[in-house]
């Protein structure tokens, strides 16, 4: 091997391993990489990072006493329910540290599937890995609920960004879900709103709960996620709908609208939703999730992210979502000609060599960096606004609906965005019906 290989040998493990090594030398070389999240030139204005230090920690929990849904069919047993999670924060930097760290993640949709197989890889990310918290105040909280299959690590670009911003931001590998382990469907369907509601009282009450202003919560939840953050919100389940065939033992029963049981499950301390591309309404769902009657349960704000091809939730189903949501005053986020794929980190590099894992992150139409700035960009003011009582933030929700209908430099054009940086987006916005 020649000096030359061996030198971008060297250069490349030092990169992708994300030890010691990535935070310890090189310093300005690392930072200088564009890294999920990072902005592009033609970010708009609140999409870039605050001016908060960001650590970052995994953390192992049990919900205690839950139902087995992997092995309900032979046995409807009940387990201490595992749950990881990772969680940003407000931190304090030491002088001279480097915010860089490594995520773990694998392509793929669960064991034993041929044609998916599971690939492991690891990607950078701009946080400080175990850091000291930011003391002296405390911190909103968001909880991020990914997707079927998907990872607690999919959405790092916002995850990041929130924190620095000042939110703790935990995002949870929701058991039976993840690219590594998803298995039964029904698993999800049951435990997505659990475990939500579980890890937010895990965060009040945990070894940050020092800086979690818990009664400030906001849920984040893409395509399953969106689903689970609905009914956490919520909105009740119709009971005509598929996903009560799809669970046994009637175990739905307890998120349809109307039972009191779910009722009394709902945690006031939720008070903003943002469901990205949520599932449930529309494509491959025959008896849709919610009715008009199920969703005016979400009496919360709430901004919906979708694009008008997403042949996975289906555009007419989250519009439905969007529309009926009646009590909520709400936004809907659309990007024309974009599919599903809307809301996740940028494609890794690994993946270019295997098509369904490619498009399981890729926007045929759109740059996923720029969406990433986007939703920074737009989550940044919905949640500063009813999270923090940021009202400031007002005039960047105020925009005329379809972007390309106002011209640059002019007072109509979207507030933050560059001249002709906002083609291709509408903004709708419904205020509450009593």
């Amino acid at each position: 091997m020649n000096k030359s290989l061996i030198t971008f040998f060297i250069v490349a493990v030092v990169f992708f391993s994300g030890g010691l090594l990535a935070e310890s030398t090189n310093k300005s070389a690392s930072q200088s990489e564009f890294l999920n999240g990072d902005a592009r030139a033609d970010a708009p204005e609140l999409a870039y990072r605050g001016d908060y230090g960001v650590g970052v920690r995994t953390i192992t929990v049990h919900h205690p006493d839950q139902l087995d849904m992997k092995n309900y069919e032979k046995s409807p047993n009940r387990y201490d329910r595992p749950l990881t999670l990772e969680v940003w924060y407000p931190a304090n930097i030491p002088e001279g540290a480097v915010q860089l760290t490594t995520y773990s993640d694998v392509l793929g949709q669960g064991p034993n599937d041929p044609e998916r197989p599971l690939i492991p890889f690891e990607f950078p990310g701009r946080a400080l890995r175990d850091a000291g918290v930011k003391t002296g105040e405390t911190f909103p909280l968001v909880i991020v609920s990914h997707g079927y299959a998907g990872s607690r690590v999919l959405l790092t670009y916002l995850t990041e960004n929130l924190a620095s911003k000042g939110y703790v931001v935990a995002a949870i590998d929701h058991t039976d879900s993840t690219h590594a382990d998803a298995t039964a469907f029904a698993s999800t369907l049951v435990n997505r709103a659990l475990d939500i509601n579980f890890v937010l009282n895990y965060m009040a009450e945990g070894d940050l709960a020092a800086i979690v202003d818990a009664d400030k919560t906001a849920v984040i939840g893409y395509s399953m996620g969106g689903y689970g953050t609905l009914i956490a919100a919520g909105a009740g389940v119709s009971k005509t709908a598929d996903v009560n065939d799809f669970v046994p033992g009637n175990e739905m029963e307890r998120f349809q609208a109307g039972n009191p049981q779910y009722k009394a499950f709902l945690d006031p301390r939720i008070k903003a939703v943002v469901p990205m591309a949520p599932w449930g309404n529309g494509a491959n769902v025959k008896k849709p999730t919610w009715d008009a009657a199920g969703l005016q349960g979400i009496d919360i704000p709430s901004l919906f992210i979708v694009g008008d091809q997403d042949r996975t939730s289906g555009f007419k189903g989250v519009e439905f979502l969007f529309k009926n949501a009646v009590k909520s005053d709400r936004y809907m986020l659309v990007y024309q000609n974009g599919i599903h794929e809307i809301a996740v980190n940028p494609t890794p590099a690994i993946a270019k060599d295997h098509f369904r894992e490619y498009m399981h992150y890729q926007e045929p139409v759109w740059d996923n960096r720029r969406c990433n700035n986007i939703n920074q960009h737009f989550i940044t003011a919905f949640l500063g606004i009813h999270l923090k009582g940021l009202n400031e933030y007002q005039p960047y929700l105020d925009v005329i609906t379809m972007a390309n209908d106002a011209e640059p430099k002019t007072p109509e054009y979207w507030k933050g965005f560059k001249p002709w940086t906002a083609v291709g987006l509408e903004l709708h916005h419904m205020k509450t019906v009593d």
